[in-house]
């Protein structure tokens, strides 16, 4: 266990914010996540965080992967009384940060997440990670499975992939998959490009459009600029920003308060 206190961080809000598909709140009162092969479960007690991790894990994987080694501060000064809207879902969503998830998890997350709900894109991730991945146990004797790799999801037949309930994103994540194992995409580049570049690279991949691209660029690849627009920031922006989003004024850090922004519109409907 590694306990460490931490300002401006809430790992409920954060489990339902609506970016990562595998953390959940378990029968322990904790919050268990599994990424980059690991299962991890948090504790929280106002500032204090436990984590069921050594001191070093943490500072290798966790750190980054819970948002922390960002500082908050600046969106704080940045959301003013003359954004009445921005200021009232930061308020509500204090607490959640931007993790720092793997990305071709987030590259198959999101094709899945393609006009689907919450609950069912967890099912179906849940499911291809029983069928494809590794399976493990962690220290509580739970058996965990590991997201599968390109490999194992490219040597599967669409036909099978429709089986996980994915439906037209069988193919998808087949082609994907494919383009990752014969060279095609190479994760490696997108992850040195910018911000706009990495966008324009993701969308070359099969089924990834302009949503989907901005998802990944902010979850898999931590571009804090990067402004997803599913239906619910689509209504905050038609009911809120009429004259268009002050993307100058929230310049690096647009992806955090567009995150506050859904989980405020996703909670209050």
């Amino acid at each position: 266990m590694y306990q460490i206190q931490v300002e401006n961080f809430d790992i409920e809000k954060i489990c339902y914010s609506g970016q990562c598909f595998r953390m959940r709140k378990n029968d322990r009162n904790a919050y268990e996540v599994v990424a980059f092969g690991k299962y991890l479960e948090v504790h929280q007690e106002g500032e204090t965080i436990t984590l069921s991790c050594t001191k070093e894990e943490y500072e290798q994987v966790w750190k980054t992967y819970l948002g922390l080694a960002d500082s908050y501060d600046v969106v704080t000064n940045l959301v003013n009384d003359s954004d009445n809207y921005m200021k009232t879902a930061m308020e509500f969503g204090w607490g959640i940060r931007i993790l720092g998830q793997d990305l071709w998890e987030m590259i198959i997350s999101f094709l899945i997440s393609q006009r689907n709900n919450i609950p069912r894109i967890k099912k179906c991730i849940e499911t291809i990670c029983e069928n494809y991945g590794e399976a493990k146990v962690n220290e509580y004797g739970d058996t965990f499975y590991t997201f599968p790799t390109a490999e194992a999801l490219a040597n599967v037949s669409e036909e099978e992939l429709k089986g996980c309930n994915l439906g037209y994103r069988a193919k998808y994540i087949l082609k994907t998959s494919q383009m990752i194992v014969n060279g095609s995409f190479s994760l490696k580049e997108v992850r040195a490009l910018n911000y706009k570049a990495a966008r324009e690279r993701l969308m070359e991949l099969y089924g990834v459009g302009i949503k989907v691209a901005e998802c990944i660029c902010l979850y898999g690849l931590h571009h804090l600029d990067a402004f997803p627009v599913d239906t619910h920031i689509n209504n905050v922006l038609n009911e809120n920003y009429v004259d268009g989003f002050p993307f100058e004024h929230y310049k690096g850090v647009a992806g955090i308060v567009q995150q506050y922004a859904f989980y405020y519109d996703l909670c209050m409907n």
